[in-house]
């Protein structure tokens, strides 16, 4: 029997193992890089042990080092996760040459599909060879052979960058996974991405836990999944779940992996297996009424599962809360999480939730209020998992449960999460992969009301000041109402996109915004504001932060602005074609010869930032000459760090 386990992992993952483990009355230990000393998983780990150093290749990488953590400490056992070293063949032996319990599949099975190349070739489905790809090929998908989660895959769709494609997803496996192998597939476009659940025991028996719906996807990273996918002809369905038992059968394997598919109406193209849990794995929890992670414990204590797995019921839906800007390229975001709170929901781990009657939700997070998410690892700040007797209710709940959430600090994706939920297509099941291709600009708009948050905000610091002056015994100028006419108060707040600048005026009849034309304010309060807009009555809460930072927040909506001062510093100015850090990161790499004088052109890619295990391509705003060049590959950056300067061909006539 297992008495201590080791997560080999970080965030979201860790926490929900040790969730499972103290169900079971397993103690646990974590493992931490520097940037995670403190961090949630430490927290709610029994003991933890320092990986020094921050790169995933010196921490979470390194076997040999976790290995030396779970002896210190005691553990008997090691979960991976996913991710890191979840699919290492190596990393298993070297646990299990350790003495302790391996919590996952044989390393031969892992090596059997854990290289997406020798998966393909045990399913009959051979890769393309890279330097025979031609123009009929096209478009193809670059993928790394080892790992997921949408590092090291490149859509390319000109043959003239593919050589180049090879190269950034090599280098970006090889910091995500240590292995910087990849391989080039048709990339099939309009398909659905499905994949079935499957769990196998060391006496023979393997589950098909039916399918999930994966196909709304960023950068071919999943944002929000469903169980059992939508639509699917039940013939179908059961054509999929014997693929997967035959993939399982073919490598002996045992616990909990996922084989995935492209389904292109009636037909189903093998992608790969995944070895390990997935990130979705709770809509299939939730719809099966299981704990898969208990499930692992209880297969590698050598336990047999029953010959069949229990009933399906009803249906789940899960999103990805991401630190990152969805209208700025998908930019990771960082900074100090506030708040992060929803609607009450049970908030637990599998377990009974397909035998209750009504919907409920669960909160997977990696990160607690106060935390401060970094740039080193994934974005993902938590999942929401909602289940419910009918995919329509189990919709509609996640999507009002995340508008109505108070996420405060960095910037996320809640709002494109929502949008999604609610999108025809999506209600509809009509969706496919290339659905954030097709809608990203309408599902990443402006928010209406941003206006009106200002006005909020401005008015719920007017009384904060106003109750400020009176604990002091001063009169409060700026709340309080004067016999003599005056200039009205004007405050100025930078939303999303646009600044706003607010006028008001406090008089004994009350307060007076300018501006609003149909809006009374009815009462104003530091932490509340309450509008009546052409009749109807809305609340604004409202949370301001150090750095001037503001979040206004009502039942449908959520805003954050930033307070500015009156008069703009005019030496904040930037030279014009200034290209600046979007994100905190470090310099991968600059484009092959480029220094002052060269000539560029508009969206040529000058640098690459990585930051949260993903790549960003810093282009030319236009085309021009570069006038300087400050960012060198290793070098990390701060977000606003200038990066370069492109002097545009039309600057350049005109200073002629």
């Amino acid at each position: 029997m297992i008495e201590t386990l080791l997560v080999a992992n970080r965030g979201e993952i860790a926490c929900r193992v040790f969730r499972t483990c103290r169900e079971l009355g397993i103690a646990t230990v974590a493992v931490y890089a520097d940037p995670d000393e403190g961090a949630l998983h430490t927290r709610e780990a029994d003991t933890a042990v320092r990986l020094p150093g921050a790169a995933p290749a010196d921490t979470y990488l390194r076997g040999d080092l976790i290995v030396k953590a779970a002896l210190a400490a005691g553990a008997d056992a090691v979960h991976p996760g996913y991710g890191f070293l979840s699919e290492s063949a190596d990393f298993a032996r070297e646990v299990i040459g350790a003495g302790l319990t391996w919590i996952g599949p044989p390393p031969e099975a892992i090596e059997a599909m854990a290289s997406k190349t020798r998966a393909k070739e045990l399913m009959g489905v051979a890769p393309l060879a890279a330097e025979a790809v031609t123009e009929d090929d096209l478009p193809v998908l670059v993928k790394a052979a080892a790992g997921g989660g949408g590092r090291g895959m490149r859509v390319v769709r000109e043959l003239s960058v593919l050589r180049d494609e090879l190269a950034a997803a090599g280098a970006e496996a090889l910091g995500a996974f240590g292995d910087g192998e990849v391989f080039v597939e048709p990339y099939v476009e309009g398909g659905r991405h499905v994949e079935v659940q499957v769990l196998a025991d060391a006496h023979g028996t393997v589950w098909a836990l039916g399918t999930r719906d994966c196909s709304l996807q960023r950068r071919h990273q999943k944002v929000v999944e469903e169980a059992p996918a939508p639509g699917l002809a039940p013939e179908l369905t059961s054509r999929l779940e014997e693929m997967a038992v035959r993939a399982a059968r073919a490598t002996d394997y045992r616990g909990a992996g996922t084989v995935e598919f492209l389904v292109v109406g009636d037909r189903a193209h093998f992608l790969e297996m995944n070895t390990r849990l997935q990130v979705e794995h709770p809509v299939t929890e939730a719809v099966f009424g299981i704990d898969l992670v208990a499930l692992q414990i209880a297969v590698a204590e050598g336990a047999a599962l029953p010959p069949a797995p229990p009933a399906a019921h009803g249906h789940a839906v899960e999103a990805r809360l991401y630190a990152e800007d969805p209208s700025r390229s998908w930019a990771p975001q960082t900074g100090t999480l506030h708040a992060l709170s929803f609607p009450a929901g049970r908030g637990q781990a599998g377990g009974d939730g397909a035998a209750e009657p009504r919907a409920w939700t669960r909160i997977d997070a990696g990160y607690g209020e106060g935390d401060r998410i970094g740039v080193h690892y994934d974005a993902m700040i938590a999942k929401i998992v909602v289940w419910a007797p009918t995919r329509q209710e189990a919709v509609r709940r996640l999507a009002g449960d995340l508008a109505r959430g108070r996420i405060h600090g960095p910037v996320t994706n809640r709002g494109l999460l929502v949008r999604s939920l609610r999108h025809p297509e999506f209600v509809s099941a009509r969706m496919d992969t290339g659905f954030y291709d097709r809608h990203l600009p309408a599902l990443t708009a402006a928010e209406d009301g941003e206006e009106l948050a200002a006005l909020a905000a401005a008015l719920a610091d007017a009384a904060a000041r106003q109750a400020d002056g009176a604990a002091a015994g001063t009169t409060a100028r700026l709340g309080g109402w004067r016999n003599l006419p005056s200039q009205p108060q004007v405050k100025r707040y930078r939303g999303r996109d646009d600044e706003h600048e607010v006028r008001y005026r406090v008089t004994r009849h009350g307060t007076q915004a300018e501006g609003f034309p149909g809006v009374r304010v009815r009462s104003t309060a530091p932490d509340a504001v309450r509008f009546e807009v052409d009749g109807v009555e809305r609340e604004f809460r409202v949370t301001v932060y150090e750095g001037d930072r503001v979040h206004v927040d009502t039942p449908t909506s959520a805003h954050t602005l930033t307070r500015l001062p009156r008069f703009p510093d005019p030496t904040a100015q930037r030279e014009p074609g200034s290209l600046l850090a979007p994100m905190p990161g470090t310099v991968v790499r600059v484009a092959e010869g480029l220094a002052p004088g060269v000539t560029v052109t508009a969206g040529q890619p000058l640098v690459w930032l990585e930051a949260m295990k993903m790549e960003h391509r810093i282009t030319a705003p236009a085309s021009g000459t570069l006038t300087a060049l400050h960012a060198a590959p290793g070098h990390p950056v701060e977000v606003g760090a200038l990066l370069a300067v492109v002097q545009a061909a039309a600057q350049e006539e005109h200073a002629s």
